[in-house]
């Protein structure tokens, strides 16, 4: 397991400060610097690291992306994109308005800023490696006019914000050179024309959920098109229900076909880019009476898919999207809440909002980890302190049958984990579900405030 840490700073005491800032947002799973500071003198030494010039959010990436670059090597990696607003207006008197905040998509009051990270994970293990890439900026402080003229249409892709898609892109290829094969998974905003000319290469794929009914070459819609296919197989997936969006539990019954085809640019593409594109597209359709909201995904992909396998590998791959979901979860209100944080200056909220992105890495690595035989060095997440601590901690939740004890080794991270699981709400049978990062965030939380106790008692016990 790789240790999440900045090691390329200007300054030898700005490094220290972003790893002790990184130590304490996994530790303590809170937005607040007073929280995270354990003196008044520790807080505005944190306040004055993220308003420091001398640490910009360039800075701050460029330390995630060689963290991911370290994790990677020479793996076959899925990089999953996606975007987010960080929506400040309920603090919006405390803020100051400056160039690094504007407005956003919220329908009513939206003031902040966006993040697209490029998420970085194993194809195979899923284990997360980091961010290749995460582009954040801003609006302006006034809601622009929506052009309904031909105009923005002949705006070269590099003036849209939709570039964003394409720009991560080259940037996350580049960081992850070294790695063997790269698929970008991307919803249906990645449709674009552009990159499906641009991106691919030999190693590098595109994977992105259609979002248009394309004309193909010979007239024929995409979407009828690959309806219209052979069904090559099925397979069976069980659904948990969400009542928001009002989807029962169920075993679902997916059909999938696919075929190539070849796809069209419009009038408005530069003239330097090839007027057709060969992809291939994936059809999973969820069939049955009476389902609400079903699934019914049409999926375009650079790699070739010729037989059932590739493409229920491609499919599985999409489902990977949920993650970068998780993240944004975990980021705001399901987790640290950065949409709460008391900082004043927006630079300094971007530069917070990036790191909680790299610590929530780590929550994700003790989900993997605990998901997996192999043992992995505690040390990689905790200190030789919390460990002690944890170590008592076990003795007070294992339970008297054997089904609850702690199965682990002192040597082995989950011996750590199913002790942070478990003060998370987790019943300890490892026959039941595995713990999930929400389990890992609530017991994180609780292990901070024990750890404050533990260490007050050793010091007053030792005077």
């Amino acid at each position: 397991m790789q240790t999440r840490h900045f090691n390329d700073l200007k300054d030898k005491r700005l490094l220290n400060r972003g790893n002790s800032i990184l130590n304490r947002l996994f530790s303590s799973s809170v937005h607040s610097i007073r929280q995270l500071a354990q003196s008044d003198s520790e807080a505005k030494a944190m306040y004055r690291f993220l308003q420091n010039d001398n640490v910009s959010e360039k800075d701050i990436i460029h330390n995630m992306t060689l963290n991911c670059i370290d994790a990677v090597g020479e793996r076959s990696v899925l990089c999953i994109q996606d975007t987010s607003d960080v929506n400040l207006y309920n603090h919006k008197n405390r803020l100051k308005k400056d160039d690094s905040i504007g407005t956003t998509n919220a329908k009513f009051g939206g003031l902040g800023f966006h993040i697209h990270p490029s998420f970085v994970i194993d194809s195979q293990t899923l284990m997360p490696y980091g961010f290749s890439d995460v582009k954040v900026w801003n609006r302006s402080h006034s809601k622009p006019k929506k052009d309904k003229s031909h105009k923005k249409k002949l705006l070269p892709i590099e003036q849209k914000e939709s570039y964003k898609w394409i720009e991560s892109s080259f940037r996350s290829k580049k960081v992850l050179s070294s790695a063997k094969e790269i698929i970008i998974v991307q919803d249906r905003e990645g449709d674009i024309y552009e990159q499906f000319c641009t991106v691919p290469d030999s190693k590098t794929h595109l994977l992105i959920r259609a979002k248009t009914n394309r004309i193909l070459y010979g007239k024929t819609k995409l979407f009828e098109h690959l309806s219209n296919q052979p069904l090559q197989g099925s397979y069976q997936v069980a659904l948990e229900g969400d009542k928001r969006r009002h989807i029962k539990k169920r075993i679902a019954n997916i059909e999938v076909r696919f075929t190539q085809v070849t796809i069209k640019g419009n009038q408005y593409i530069p003239k330097e880019l090839p007027k057709n594109v060969e992809l291939h597209a994936i059809e999973a359709k969820e069939v049955g009476q009476n389902i609400t909201n079903p699934i019914h995904w049409r999926l375009l992909t650079t790699k070739k898919v010729e037989d059932l396998e590739t493409a229920l590998l491609c499919i599985e791959w999409y489902t990977c999207r949920w993650i970068i979901e998780e993240v944004f979860r975990i980021l705001k209100k399901g987790g640290f809440n950065i949409e709460a944080s008391e900082l004043t200056r927006g630079k300094a909220i971007r530069k917070l909002c990036l790191m909680m992105l790299e610590t929530i890495v780590k929550l994700f690595i003790m989900q993997i980890a605990y998901a997996t035989e192999e043992e992995t060095n505690p040390r990689s997440c905790f200190s030789q302190q919390e460990i002690e601590c944890l170590e008592y901690q076990i003795e007070q939740l294992e339970g008297k049958t054997k089904k609850l004890k702690n199965p682990y080794k002192s040597s082995d991270l989950k011996r750590y984990i199913w002790a942070i699981a478990r003060l998370g709400g987790w019943k300890g049978y490892l026959s039941q579900r595995k713990p999930g990062i929400t389990t890992f965030w609530i017991g994180l939380q609780k292990f901070s405030a024990i750890m404050q106790g533990w260490i007050l008692f050793r010091n007053v016990s030792r005077r």
